[in-house]
C-alpha cells in the first residue's frame, strides 16, 4: 500500500507542474520550488540523521535516507502554491494562510504515521511538523520578499541610468 501511495503522490506532483510553472512569475516559481527543495532536503537530512524520524518506505532506499518525493517535489510544490496565494498579503494574512497549510500537514502526517509505514516518528510529533513546515514556508516567503525588494531597487536603478 505504501508504494502505491508514493506512486500516487508522485503522479499528482508531476501532473501539477504544467499548472504551476507557467505565466509571468515562472522564474520566481522555479526559484521557490528549487529553494524549498534544498531547504526541505537539508532539514529532513538533519532530522533523519539525528534519528528523530525515519522513512522505512522510500524511493531509492540505498541512496537516500529521506523521502525525495516529499523533499524535492511535494513540499516545494506546496510552497509554490502558498507563495502564489499569499503573494500580495500583509503579515497577518500570510500567517493565517500558513495555518491552512501547516495544520492539515501536521494532522495528515500524524494520521499517516499511525496508519501506514511511510514514516516512523521516534522523537517527532505533529508539533515538530507544524514548526518545521512553518519555518520553511516563512524562510521561502522571506527569500521571495527579498527578491521583490531587489527587483524594485533594480528597476529604480535602471530608470535613473537611462
Amino acid at each position: 500500500m505504501e508504494k502505491k501511495l508514493l506512486n500516487l503522490l508522485l503522479a499528482v506532483c508531476i501532473a501539477s507542474f504544467p499548472f504551476l510553472f507557467k505565466g509571468p512569475k515562472m522564474r520566481e516559481n522555479l526559484l521557490i520550488f528549487f529553494s524549498k527543495g534544498v531547504i526541505a532536503t537539508l532539514v529532513d537530512a538533519y532530522v533523519v540523521g539525528k534519528q528523530k524520524l525515519e522513512y522505512p518506505v522510500r524511493p531509492f532506499p540505498k541512496i537516500f535516507k529521506t523521502n525525495i518525493i516529499y523533499d524535492m517535489l511535494f513540499f516545494p510544490i506546496l510552497s509554490v502554491i502558498w507563495v502564489k496565494i499569499s503573494y500580495n498579503d500583509n503579515f497577518g494574512k500570510i500567517l493565517l494562510k500558513s495555518l491552512i497549510f501547516s495544520v492539515p500537514m501536521s494532522v495528515g502526517q500524524w494520521i499517516m504515521e499511525k496508519n501506514t509505514g511511510l514514516f516512523k516518528w521516534k522523537k517527532w510529533s505533529p508539533l515538530h511538523t507544524f514548526v518545521s513546515v512553518n519555518f520553511t514556508l516563512f524562510t521561502i516567503r522571506g527569500f521571495i520578499g527579498l527578491i521583490k525588494i531587489l527587483d524594485k531597487l533594480k528597476g529604480k536603478q535602471d530608470i535613473t541610468e537611462s
